[in-house]
């Protein structure tokens, strides 16, 4: 069966950093577009960034542009989300997302496939 297993979230203070894992055992992980996404409690899933099938092209929601980054090591079957200077409104449930040949939309979760467990990041001030 897929599965998306996350790992690296828990607590920081605010300016801090923390890097998130997504380990993917997807057949031909190189063909999927992987995404993070996330929600805070009372708000709507939010979409975080994106990364290209080959890593080539990125996406970041404006939120997080130029403090977070997303890669990938196909290699390894592995995405992660390198996030720094973390502030409060960061705090939230970080969900890692497959889509299989996606060419677009990245920032549109009905179009991912698969989805990891999620995990909690809370940002302290």
């Amino acid at each position: 069966q897929v599965q998306l297993v996350e790992s690296g979230g828990g607590l920081v203070q605010a300016g801090g950093s923390l890097r998130l894992s997504c380990a993917a055992s997807l057949r031909t992980f190189s063909s999927y577009v992987m995404g993070w996404f996330r929600q805070a409690p009372g708000k709507e899933r939010e979409f975080v960034a994106a990364i290209s099938w080959s890593g080539g092209t990125t996406y970041y929601a404006d939120s997080v542009k130029g403090r977070f980054t997303i890669s990938r090591d196909n290699a390894k079957n592995t995405v992660y989300l390198q996030m720094k200077s973390l502030k409060a409104d960061d705090t939230a449930v970080y969900s890692c997302a497959a889509a299989h040949r996606l060419y677009g939309g990245y920032d549109s979760y009905p179009l991912y496939d698969y989805w990891g467990q999620g995990t909690q990041v809370t940002v302290s001030s």
